[in-house]
């Protein structure tokens, strides 16, 4: 596996970025430094966060990366706003074993790294504002792990959705399975994106019909996991959106295309790729660019894409960002970068010149903002440029 950034190794479409490979890490030798810690800000929402991870089996299709497993398997984690007062523990960023794992595929040495632990509380009764909640996917970028948005998917649950995250086995550079099997991606990165994006789009559909075993009573899982005290009624499968960074992005487009239970998507410096670019869409699509390497600006396809776009569309431009400055990079990738050899250009490079805090108050504020006004019909941030968020375009 090439080691290219701390937590993204993914490089999004093929045409959207190429990243050159780091130096080799520097290694410490054991017990002569403190572990470098990250822990993720709390999300600023009202309500708690519950979470529930579930694994999935589609017996209708062998998996594509691999052919001798007969079916395909995925890991999702479900997030949603907590009961008050629910004496739960809260969840690590990645599951051990995966964790453990990746920080080897970087080759960094065995405690020099503590990823830390999230907001969620496992299992937690779902709590929240009354009635079913709106539900959105997240998808991320190629090689990623689900864990990687976890910031701003546990921000959303916070404000009252239910999210839920899928790792896309063998695409992702490691998904841990319950019993501690760890499945890596065989071909140490993603080289064939055309496919990628065929797989992801199956996955999500797949994901999207065992939302709706649960919504009508059954267990969408293998384990049969118990789910949360209230977590069937949570969902509302009539306000559906979905969202992702990278080459998660363009398979929200392109899932879209094929499947109108999603009503409305985001892209967070996502390309375009397949039948979406000239097809467009007719429901509402968010378009966050930046003005470097991968932006639309300097990529035909996802110009393409905008311009086929027939219903609510808005491009916003993050000025100081970068292709990394979206999901919990920006804030773990500064802490990690000496080990990984990173010079401050390298750094500059993969998460720009935006402060990380300024890039992670985008990307809680902008993409809530989206699915509040179309899947809650509130909300003005998206009217136009905002005195809070002085580093951000709008275009039409």
């Amino acid at each position: 596996m090439n080691r290219r950034t701390l937590l993204a190794s993914y490089a999004g479409l093929a045409a959207t970025l190429a990243l050159g490979p780091l130096a080799p890490p520097a290694v410490a030798r054991p017990g002569q430094e403190e572990p470098v810690r990250f822990r993720l800000p709390a999300p600023n929402g009202p309500y708690p966060v519950g979470t529930v991870a579930l694994h999935l089996a589609d017996t209708t299709r062998p998996d594509p990366w691999v052919p001798s497993r007969p079916c395909r398997e995925l890991m999702i984690s479900i997030w949603y706003p907590a009961r008050a007062g629910a004496a739960r523990p809260t969840v690590p960023w990645m599951p051990p074993a995966a964790a453990d794992r990746y920080l080897d595929l970087l080759g960094l040495p065995p405690g020099r790294v503590e990823l830390g632990g999230t907001h969620g509380h496992e299992g937690a009764p779902v709590g929240g504002p009354p009635g079913p909640l709106p539900v959105v996917l997240h998808s991320p970028g190629a090689a990623a792990s689900r864990s990687f948005g976890t910031g701003v998917v546990e921000d959303l649950a916070s404000h009252g959705f239910l999210v839920v995250t899928v790792d896309h086995t063998y695409d992702a550079a490691v998904v841990a399975f319950p019993g501690g099997r760890v499945e890596t991606n065989p071909l140490g990165g993603v080289n064939d994106y055309a496919k990628a994006l065929a797989v992801r789009t199956a996955d999500i559909r797949f994901v999207l019909d065992r939302l709706a075993v649960l919504r009508s009573g059954g267990h969408p899982g293998v384990c049969r996991t118990p789910l949360p005290t209230g977590l069937r009624g949570a969902l509302d499968l009539r306000r559906v959106g979905m969202f992702g960074h990278s080459l998660g992005g363009a398979t929200t487009s392109a899932t879209m295309l094929t499947d109108e239970r999603i009503t409305v998507g985001a892209s967070l410096d996502g390309g375009a790729a397949g039948p979406v670019v000239d097809a467009g869409l007719d429901r509402p699509f968010l378009v966050v660019d930046t003005p470097g390497k991968g932006g639309m600006e300097n990529n035909p396809a996802l110009r393409a894409f905008w311009s086929h776009l027939r219903g609510w569309r808005l491009r916003l431009t993050v000025r100081g960002a970068a292709h990394q400055s979206f999901g919990d990079d920006v804030l773990i990738l500064p802490l990690i970068a000496p080990l990984l050899g990173m010079s401050p250009t390298d750094l500059e490079y993969e998460v720009g010149t935006i402060p990380g805090h300024r890039a992670q108050a985008f990307q809680r504020a902008y993409p809530r903002a989206f699915f509040d006004l179309h899947l809650r019909d509130r909300g003005r941030l998206l009217d136009g440029p905002s005195p809070d968020f002085p580093e951000v375009d709008y275009a039409r």
